[in-house]
């Protein structure tokens, strides 16, 4: 064997044993100036709506319409996420910071507003106020450290305008850096 495919192979098996796995802290840090867009996911299996804000949530695939999103092990959310048959996901402009806070605070009953929410015909928890909401069925799920990733095959979406609705999307909300922010024509740089 040569010395360099020895390399390789000591190289190889370090990664698959996590020899050298890099510090939460510093992972955490590489993602803080890597900005994302802002969701509140909910569910219910009949033990009462459950809803967390996420910022992973990210289309793979237009033909099925599919998409993932992680589920931390620490949300108190989490257990019956995954047990759900299906889940709303929506997306939020800058003007639902307030449904963003809500659904990332821990310790208290997020759906205790009930003027912030209804239900679906199909029985899922909705924020009626929010950018977008897309309603999908659980595909697949795969645990990830110390998180789950959730595909959902997306059935039924709202957007502003449609069905009825006259409230035309805000701007989108961000998390950037521990920041909330909000893209607007002056955050255009091409």
């Amino acid at each position: 064997m040569s010395q360099s495919t020895a390399i390789a192979e000591s190289s190889s098996s370090a990664h698959h044993g996590f020899a050298d796995m890099l510090s939460a802290d510093d992972f955490k840090s590489a993602f803080r100036n890597h900005p994302a867009g802002v969701a509140v996911i909910t569910a219910d299996i009949g033990e009462g709506p459950v809803g967390l804000t996420a910022t992973s949530v990210i289309s793979v695939s237009a033909n099925p319409p599919l998409v993932v999103f992680s589920l931390s092990s620490a949300s108190s959310s989490t257990p019956t996420v995954k047990r759900a048959e299906t889940v709303v996901i929506h997306l939020l402009g800058a003007d639902q910071i307030g449904l963003a806070k809500n659904f990332a605070t821990s310790g208290i009953d997020r759906f205790e507003d009930t003027t912030i929410w209804s239900r679906l015909i199909t029985g899922e928890p909705y924020l009626p106020t929010s950018n977008a909401w897309m309603r999908g069925r659980i595909v697949n799920q795969m645990d990830a450290g110390d998180s789950t990733v959730v595909a959902v095959q997306i059935l039924q979406v709202d957007l502003p305008g449609e069905q009825g609705r006259t409230a035309q999307a805000s701007r989108p909300l961000v998390y950037h850096n521990r920041t909330w922010h909000s893209l607007s024509e002056t955050s255009v740089v091409g």
